[in-house]
């Protein structure tokens, strides 16, 4: 099988984030290009994703895939046999899978952005909701090490890279995950500790700097 795999990428993208943890926990080679999606986006990003028009998107052998949680389950079938198998082996395991990560893909990102997007009374409203999405997943990963059990897996791959922005959330929300959700803090410190989530991660700080941007693009400060 071929490997020509190149990755269209935005360094702060949590999405992005996600095929980058998933490719380095498979030990997949592949080509970054970095895409300016406030400046002007590249042309192949364009025709790649004519639909959303966003990253991340995977070309493999030129062929483009879409939609983060989609590349993640396709990058662990594409390279099944090389490093950790990410989705559960049985059937109920990926049934139960699917049903959190489209949970995650549904509620954590967007309820987080209205965080920093909102004041007064929307602000405190969506500080409740992401609180109880918080302890929803706290309820779901149970006394284990990793939502994949004892092994780091395919919901750990979703949910650790949108946690690269819970920073900003705490910052615009005046709260701290280790004071809400004292399970979901030491699962993040968990993870954080793979090299692969090392090598994927963006920098909370960063992405801090990169939300404050955005507030003032929005005329928020």
């Amino acid at each position: 099988m071929s490997d020509e795999v190149k990755l269209l990428d935005f360094w702060g993208s949590p999405f992005a984030a996600r095929v980058r943890i998933a490719l380095a926990e498979k030990g997949v080679s592949y080509e970054l290009q970095a895409e300016d999606i406030f400046g002007g986006k590249s042309d192949l990003l364009l025709t790649s994703n004519p639909i959303y028009e966003k990253v991340p998107v995977l070309l493999h052998d030129g062929k483009p895939v879409v939609e983060s949680t989609n590349i993640v389950y396709y990058i662990d079938e594409t390279w099944s046999t090389q490093g950790p198998q990410l989705l559960p082996a049985c059937s109920y395991g990926r049934a139960r899978a699917r049903f959190w990560a489209d949970f995650i893909d549904k509620k954590v990102f967007d309820t987080g952005c209205n965080i920093w997007k909102g004041q007064g009374e929307e602000l405190e409203l969506a500080k409740k909701e992401f609180i109880d999405i918080l302890k929803k997943l706290d309820g779901a990963l149970g006394d284990k090490d990793y939502y994949g059990g004892d092994k780091f897996g395919f919901l750990d791959v979703l949910l650790i890279a949108l946690s690269s922005w819970f920073l900003a959330y705490e910052k615009y929300g005046g709260f701290t995950i280790e004071e809400e959700s004292p399970k979901i803090a030491a699962w993040m410190k968990r993870c954080s500790e793979r090299a692969s989530v090392v090598k994927g991660l963006p920098d909370s700080q960063q992405v801090c700097e990169l939300v404050g941007t955005i507030r003032k693009m929005h005329g928020l400060e």
